[in-house]
């Protein structure tokens, strides 16, 4: 039986106003980067998400087409496709006005097919209705599969209400990897530090939670430790797409060191601080690769060292 990733999330477009006064459409979205980036990286990817059949439904589909991606159940269950407009700012940052329709429907998942690793993040976690189709995806297969989960907090998007952060914590309660960028946790949880937050998420259940601080690297705290990574030095080009790259890429790199599976979750668990030094030094170059150029363009296997 083929093993695969299973991306569960949204779709949309982004709609990039240039600081030239120019204006680019890229297809995106959080998880269906997450979904792009692991193809690029030659993983069999299934990604369970929804978006119509107009100029927009239309561009996501060639997109993911193109990339190797794999549709499950009935994408075409929303009128219109969800976009959001996103404005870089001098240093290439982007913020987000977003038109969102999210209503992805039960997972239908063919019996051929058996996923090692279920990734969901962003607001498709925390919108509803469809944020408790997307937590009954994952429990559905949580018995067999690794989960991933990427916070990636869209505050206009969702809000930041005590709903919002249950929503949260009941995904990373069920999830053995969690990512965070340190702008996620002071918007979820001003009240504490970035380090009181992490260590809060890791005590909820999960093997690790992985923080993304842009310029500065990235960190992590674990059952077993805790440390950081420099970032990769690179000209940056936008940041759109960078943590997805670096949340797929981490689970291509334990993928490669078969840390994938309930079945290795014992395993996960015991990895030391050199281990996730490593797989986070990984992920930070493949994310190096993303802000380099325009858009969410994740590297292919063979642009990475």
């Amino acid at each position: 039986m083929p093993q695969i990733a299973l991306v569960v999330g949204e779709a949309l477009v982004d709609v990039v106003h240039r600081g030239d006064g120019s204006v680019v459409e890229h297809a995106g979205g959080s998880a269906a980067n997450v979904a792009v980036a692991l193809a690029r990286l030659n993983r069999a990817t299934v990604f369970h998400t929804c978006f119509s059949g107009d100029r927009f439904g239309r561009m996501l589909s060639v997109h993911l087409d193109a990339a190797g991606v794999r549709l499950t159940g009935d994408p075409g269950s929303v009128l219109r496709s969800s976009s959001a407009v996103a404005t870089l700012g001098e240093d290439g940052a982007a913020s987000y006005e977003f038109d969102i329709d999210w209503r992805p429907g039960p997972l239908e998942l063919a019996d051929d097919l058996e996923p090692v690793v279920v990734h969901t993040s962003s607001y498709a976690a925390t919108l509803p209705p469809g944020a408790d189709e997307v937590f009954a995806a994952v429990e559905s297969v949580r018995t067999r599969a690794t989960v991933s989960y990427d916070v990636n907090a869209r505050p206009a998007v969702t809000g930041l209400g005590a709903d919002v952060r249950r929503r949260v914590e009941r995904l990373v309660a069920v999830s053995d990897v969690v990512k965070a960028s340190d702008e996620d946790l002071e918007a979820l949880y001003p009240e504490r530090s970035i380090d009181e937050t992490a260590a809060f998420l890791l005590s909820l259940g999960p093997a690790v939670v992985v923080i993304t601080r842009g310029g500065e690297g990235a960190s992590w705290v674990a059952t077993t430790g805790s440390g950081t990574v420099p970032a990769v030095e690179v000209t940056v080009a936008d940041t759109i797409g960078a943590g997805d790259t670096f949340g797929a890429a981490l689970v291509d790199a334990l993928w490669s060191r078969d840390l994938l599976g309930a079945r290795q979750r014992d395993a996960l668990r015991q990895l030391t601080d050199t281990d996730w030094a490593e797989l986070l030094g990984l992920a930070a170059r493949a994310a190096a690769v993303t802000v380099s150029r325009p858009g969410a363009d994740p590297p292919h296997r063979h642009e990475l060292p």
